[in-house]
């Protein structure tokens, strides 16, 4: 189990990106082949999505649960709406979906007390947000599109990959960072 308190730097209320961020963006920005519309789920900072609509020419909404994260996500120039994972977004609506998810297995005796540990915790086997993203995301993604999710070896690459498969999905990993505590893979998810 990880410690949400050793994982901050600097308090705050908004996750800023870090090498999570920036392996999805990079792995996104280099597989997406002129979409027109995506959508950054979680945006945070709004660092993957104005990175993507920078390099890509798409416009890209960002969505998050934390209203601080939607307001710096505006103040970065993004689109942002305050959603839970895809929830008010209409059927076939995207060309890609981006998710950099809350992944850190944490004890289920944590309180989500504050937003840096929504943000943080994916619950006792880390998959708590995953689970439920993997489950929803079809009905938002257009035909031919591509969901890119960010995946730790905390959480576990093969059970986010089995989840995506019971959806519908298959899997390719598109790159890889090793860590001293974890493996971050950004996983390219298509029907």
């Amino acid at each position: 189990m990880t410690d949400l308190a050793d994982c901050r730097d600097v308090e705050t209320e908004v996750y800023q990106p870090a090498e999570d961020s920036r392996l999805l963006a990079d792995a996104a920005i280099a597989d997406l082949d002129s979409p027109s519309l995506a959508l950054e789920v979680g945006t945070g900072s709004g660092y993957v999505a104005a990175r993507i609509a920078a390099e890509t020419g798409a416009r890209v909404v960002g969505s998050d649960l934390n209203p601080h994260a939607c307001a710096q996500a505006r103040d970065r120039g993004v689109e942002a709406v305050r959603a839970d994972l895809v929830g008010p977004f209409r059927e076939e609506a995207f060309d890609a979906v981006v998710f950099n998810p809350p992944y850190l297995p944490t004890d289920p005796a944590d309180e989500r007390d504050d937003w840096m540990e929504v943000a943080l915790s994916g619950g006792e086997d880390g998959l708590d947000v995953v689970e439920p993203f993997v489950a929803s995301v079809g009905r938002v993604l257009a035909p031919g599109g591509a969901v890119y999710v960010l995946v730790s070896s905390l959480a576990g690459v093969d059970e986010v990959v089995e989840l995506a498969a019971e959806e519908g999905f298959s899997a390719a990993a598109l790159r890889d960072d090793s860590f001293p505590f974890e493996t971050l893979t950004a996983l390219k998810l298509v029907r």
